[in-house]
Parts: C-alpha cells; sequence; structure tokens
C-alpha cells in the first residue's frame, strides 16, 4: 500500500472511532483504539516511536516522539483538543522532514466533527 492508499484507511478508521467514542476522551484513549484498529486490519503499527535528530553529525535521541508510525510510511499525530493551532501543523512537518517520511496526518480527535479536525500534511510526496 502507498501513503495515499493508508492515509485513506487511517482517515476512515478514525471517523469510525470518533463516531462510536466522540469528542473529549484522552488523547492517549484514541491512540490506543487507533492502534488496536489499524493492527486488525494487518497494518503494522508502531507507537510512541523515538525519533532521533540529527545535527551537525550527532545524534541526539531527545528529538521527538511520533504518537503511530503507519507501515513505516506514514506519520500520525493526535490530539484531543478543542481547536488546532497553526504550529501543530509545522511540528508535523518538522517530524517527517527528520524521519525522512513522505506524509503525515494530524487528527484532532476534539473536534465536534472529526473531519474538521483532519489536516494532511505531504513532504515532498507526490499526489
Amino acid at each position: 500500500m502507498n501513503e495515499n492508499d493508508l492515509s485513506r484507511l487511517v482517515v476512515g478508521t478514525a471517523i469510525d472511532i470518533h463516531k462510536k467514542l466522540g469528542p473529549g476522551l484522552l488523547e492517549s484513549v484514541y491512540e490506543v483504539v487507533l492502534a488496536h484498529e489499524l493492527k486488525a486490519k494487518k497494518l503494522q503499527i508502531e507507537r510512541q516511536v523515538r525519533m532521533p535528530v540529527n545535527y551537525q553529525g550527532l545524534q541526539f535521541d531527545e528529538g521527538f516522539r511520533a504518537d503511530l508510525i503507519v507501515e513505516r510510511k506514514v506519520i500520525v499525530e493526535l490530539k484531543s483538543m478543542e481547536s488546532l493551532s497553526r504550529v501543530h501543523k509545522k511540528q508535523l512537518l518538522t517530524y517527517l522532514r527528520l524521519a525522512d517520511m513522505r506524509l503525515g496526518l494530524l487528527i484532532n480527535f476534539g473536534a465536534e466533527v472529526l473531519r474538521d479536525g483532519l489536516v494532511r500534511v505531504v513532504n515532498g510526496l507526490h499526489e
């Protein structure tokens, strides 16, 4: 599956979860449920993945933690807040660049309607 196929699958699954659970739970609840559902679809899922940062020839393990990585191709960052700010999208783009990945999804389960809380971030992906 390519990044776009994975994206559609992740978003569809997130929408189903949001319809069943609704907004307002802790981010960690949505993370564990989304990971469970995607694993049930036979996808490789990694949770809370430490991503090191390379800077001037040095590697720092304190880089960042990706909430979910799907099939080693898509970073999924989850939020559960009233609204996203512009910095969240910028942060995900930085994560993509540092991890040398092409697609990220920012999913805010705090949105009243999940489609209003979805942001797709691309780092050189051919659409």
